[in-house]
């Protein structure tokens, strides 16, 4: 019988995938520093978001994976890119003309728009510290404002004067030959207008680790590299962050994967090893396209969490990493039934397929039990039909097909049922279509109700299906799909929606009787 170290050894699930490679890495034993280093990055320019909620999970999932393979110590740093300029000020922030008149400050210098925090950089730092803190991670959280303040990053920004030609001959060939006339890895902080500069550099004295430059109206400056006059451009920070800090694992999206030889070079001409990394696709809006921060096309995690449980969305981001899905409102009934019909499999695992199991990884190998004795999809089509206002009006119904459930032993399927009402309000109610059914599909809905006002069996899903399956096929719907598609236009304004017993064993079957003479009266497209 495996153990749960020799079945994560070999797990074809890709956190054990990428933990087994970064044990490779470590050669089975701690580097000088005693543990391995997993980092996420972090731009403050705006709020955290879904993005941000995916990268922290996916690599928690491998940092968990990683400590049941291997016994060597873990970390997990948040680094803030704070120093970073503000190039243009969020549409979504309060005082637009105040923000306006600090452009190009590091954002640790900008006063904050909200008159909370000392400047928009600690606002935005403490909104992720509150967003990560809400869903459990554990993290440390670095500042780049501290980091190149407090002296900790000198040595790797001397090193960085010292092996300037070589930081620059590998940016360079990744420039147009125009910006490269302009181009250098430092850019200085002006000690007047404390304004991120992007000018070209006079020199660079490695013995005395200083820049000279000038300023955007000619005057000649020579600051040190040290004590946060200056900032390393976004990717030779990168490399240098990773060479300073001995970080060992970090992934990023797909849209920096044509970085990754430039981080690399950095990171190794500075004397650090590169670290292994992933990367991972992109999400997609409803059209397929690319989702923009800007443009709002995609979904919020506030968003998501409005209509499921956090559970759900870690599902969704460990499906398939390295492929592009897109995230729009249908996504989160799906990922909400998988995730529990994988939460139900669980238990009757072995410990081989529980370590390849999406919920594992989820929670760490400390899985709970499932309590959604009812589909999300059942529960969306229950509140299309019982008229009720809030979750308690959907356990009338509940109770009907799981007498032992209640709000307090089923907290699970309780929040699913505010879920689902909330989702179907918002989602589904204004887009439902009714139609009235053909003659074929009038008389084989008739049959159906006819059946049912006679029925004395189990009412089962099972059973109920059965019959439901029985009259499509009497009729000689081909392919019998067209006659559950029917029966959802008709019902329910859909076009699909789970197995059709489900939902009269859920519903009732006096209830589905009557929900079907309305629909044939017409009740229901009026």
């Amino acid at each position: 019988m495996s153990t749960l170290r020799d079945a994560a050894m070999k797990s074809k699930a890709w956190p054990f995938e990428e933990a087994r490679a970064l044990l490779k890495r470590t050669e089975h034993k701690a580097h000088d520093k005693g543990y391995v280093l997993f980092e996420t990055g972090y731009g403050p320019s705006g709020l955290p978001h879904i993005g941000t909620f995916g990268e922290v999970a996916r690599t928690t999932m491998i940092r968990r994976a990683f400590e049941v393979i291997s016994d060597i110590p873990t970390r997990l740093i948040c680094f803030s890119d704070d120093v970073d300029g503000m190039r243009k000020v969020p549409e979504n922030v309060p005082q637009q003309e105040m923000l306006r008149q600090h452009m190009q400050k590091p954002l640790t210098s900008v006063p904050d728009p909200y008159g909370e925090f000392n400047s928009f950089g600690d606002h935005n730092n403490a909104m992720l510290r509150r967003f990560l803190d809400t869903f459990g991670f554990q993290y440390e959280f670095y500042s780049a404002t501290e980091f190149y303040k407090s002296g900790r990053f000198d040595d790797t920004l001397r090193l960085c004067a010292e092996r300037y030609d070589a930081i620059m001959a590998i940016m360079l060939a990744s420039l147009r030959e125009e910006r490269q006339q302009t181009y250098s890895c430092f850019l200085p902080i002006h000690p007047e207008t404390g304004r991120v500069l992007y000018v070209p550099m006079k020199e660079v004295n490695a013995k005395d680790g200083t820049i000279t430059f000038d300023d955007e109206v000619g005057r000649e400056w020579t600051l040190p590299v040290t004590g946060g006059n200056v900032k390393l451009q976004w990717k030779p920070d990168f490399g240098a962050r990773w060479a300073a800090l001995g970080v060992d694992f970090e992934m990023y999206g797909k849209d920096h994967s044509t970085n990754t030889p430039i981080y690399d070079g950095i990171c190794n001409a500075l004397g650090g090893r590169a670290p292994n990394h992933m990367t991972y696709e992109l999400f997609l809006d409803f059209e397929g396209q690319k989702i923009s921060k800007s443009k709002g096309n995609g979904l919020t995690i506030d968003e998501w969490l409005t209509y499921a449980a956090t559970e759900s969305l870690s599902y969704f981001m460990y499906q398939k990493p390295k492929t592009a899905k897109r995230l729009w409102w249908d996504v989160i009934p799906k990922a909400v039934d998988e995730y529990h019909q994988q939460l139900k499999a669980y238990s009757t695992q072995d410990i081989d397929a529980q370590v390849n199991n999406p919920v594992w990884h989820i929670h760490g190998g400390h899985v709970p039990e499932s309590k959604m004795v009812v589909s999300f999809a059942m529960l969306l089509n229950l509140a299309s039909v019982a008229g009720a206002k809030d979750a308690a009006g959907l356990w009338g119904f509940i109770k009907k097909y799981a007498p032992d459930a209640s709000p307090q032993t089923h907290p699970d399927l309780d929040a699913a049922a505010g879920f689902a009402l909330r989702y179907f309000n918002d989602k589904i109610a204004p887009n439902r279509t009714y139609r009235l059914p053909t003659d074929t599909e009038r008389t084989a809905i008739l049959d159906l109700r006819a059946r049912l006002a006679a029925w004395d069996g189990a009412t089962d899903e099972d059973s109920l299906q059965t019959a439901c399956y029985s009259v499509g096929k009497d009729h000689a719907f081909d392919p019998l799909r067209d006659w559950f598609k029917a029966l959802y236009e008709v019902l329910m304004g859909a076009s699909e929606g789970p197995r059709f017993g489900g939902f009269i064993a859920l519903y009732g079957v006096p209830e589905t009787i009557a929900l079907i003479d309305k629909a044939l009266n017409g009740d229901l497209i009026a």
